[in-house]
Order: C-alpha cells, then sequence, then structure tokens
C-alpha cells in the first residue's frame, strides 16, 4: 500500500503515462462528461467501478455506499439517480453488488451495528422479503451469496421506482436498469439478467409517476396510452 506522499507521484506517473499513449488526454479529461452509465456500487475497497468495467474518465457516472443501497430518502443516492438521468441522460443504470459483502453480511448477524444499524436495515428488509428462500439455503455462504444477489435486485427495483426513471424510459426509451454481481474470487462480474420492462410493468399499479396514461411491456420504447 503506497504512503500518502507517494499518492501525487503515483498520478503525476499516471497522467505521464496516458498522456504518452494519448497526447489528447488532458483536453479529453476536462470536456464535459458524456457518460451512457450510471454505476451504483459498494464502497468496498474492492471493487472499483472503472477498472472492473474497463472503462476510461468520462465513460461512467459513480456513485457508491455501503452494500450499494437504493434508498429513497437517501438524497445523495437520489440526487445522483436525478443528475445522471435527467442532465447526462444515461443510458443504463447499473446496481453493481459483490460477494464477500460486508454490509450483507453485518445486515445477517443479530448484533448492534451503532449507528450502521438503520443503514443495514435496509439489508434486513430484503432478508425478510425473501426469508423463505434464504432459509432454505443450509449452506452458510451460499445463503449469503444469494442475499448479495436478491439485494441487488430489491436495489434495482427501488431505482425504478423513482419518478425521474420511470418519466424518461416512457418518454425516451431509456435508462434501463441492470443488476451485476462482481466476484472477488474470480475477477468476473455477473449479470443477473434483471427483466427491466417487466419489472416496471409489475410494480406500475403502485409506484406509477411517469405521468403518462400507459405504456406497452414488450421491450419495443414505450408510448403514451
Amino acid at each position: 500500500m503506497p504512503q500518502y506522499a507517494e499518492v501525487f507521484e503515483r498520478n503525476r506517473e499516471w497522467v505521464a503515462a496516458r498522456t504518452a499513449s494519448n497526447p489528447n488526454f488532458p483536453a479529453s479529461l476536462a470536456a464535459d462528461q458524456q457518460p451512457d452509465y450510471l454505476y451504483i456500487g459498494c464502497s468496498d475497497s474492492r471493487v472499483t467501478a472503472e477498472e472492473l468495467m474497463g472503462v476510461a474518465p468520462g465513460e461512467v457516472f459513480v456513485h457508491r455506499n455501503i452494500a450499494n443501497l437504493v434508498n429513497n430518502i437517501d438524497l445523495n443516492a437520489m440526487s445522483v439517480i436525478e443528475y445522471a438521468v435527467r442532465h447526462l441522460h444515461v443510458k443504463h443504470i447499473i446496481v453493481c453488488g459483490h460477494y464477500g459483502c460486508g454490509g450483507v453480511k453485518a445486515a445477517m448477524q443479530a448484533q448492534d451495528m451503532g449507528i450502521l444499524n438503520p443503514w443495514l436495515r435496509n439489508i434486513r428488509d430484503v432478508y425478510r422479503l425473501h426469508h423463505t428462500e434464504l432459509n432454505a439455503i443450509s449452506d452458510t455462504a451460499l445463503r449469503y451469496d444469494r442475499l448479495v444477489e436478491l439485494n441487488v435486485q430489491e436495489q434495482c427495483i427501488n431505482v425504478v421506482k423513482t419518478a425521474v426513471v420511470q418519466q424518461a424510459y416512457l418518454q425516451d426509451g431509456f435508462p434501463t436498469v441492470h443488476g451485476w454481481v462482481f466476484d472477488l474470487k474470480t475477477g468476473l462480474l455477473k449479470d443477473l439478467n434483471l427483466d427491466f420492462v417487466h419489472i416496471l410493468h409489475d410494480i406500475q399499479e403502485i409506484y406509477n409517476l411517469g405521468d403518462q396514461p400507459g405504456w406497452h411491456p414488450t421491450g419495443a420504447a414505450p408510448t403514451a396510452g
């Protein structure tokens, strides 16, 4: 792990290497960002969005917190989604969890976590929603992995519930929402292949904030009713 002063030296080396392969790198870095992706991930130091996706600066807008939660009263997360959709016009929103997530593991344990309690309760709520499936998994490690996946799924649903995502999709046909899990043991991403269109369709009765009378859950671009 680099010492504090070394970080700045590594920064200079990074700029030099990038500029050597692309003389326009400083100018491109200073240009307005136009990312196609919003990435909502975990704050875990082992899980960095740009590296695992293999993208360059400017290609992904990033929000990270403990256990990649999307909480409707978290103004930080809600502001990131609003800005990414309404102003950056991202085409894809990704919620990415990871196996071995400390936040998910903590939520599975019956102990007082102090200030983390209200945050982790969001994951405990996911466990409550899916407790029948989870309790049927006898292997604790596999149950843990499955909760990671279900937490990603529920956070994707929370993204779909937001007005700005519904309105933008009904108007433009994007963004779509995806659930991923990063495997720390292999370094590979796993797409949970969530059916965004039908998730949106299923929640419309209660969470319809699109301000439009209807749409067609066919996978095609929606139209006003």
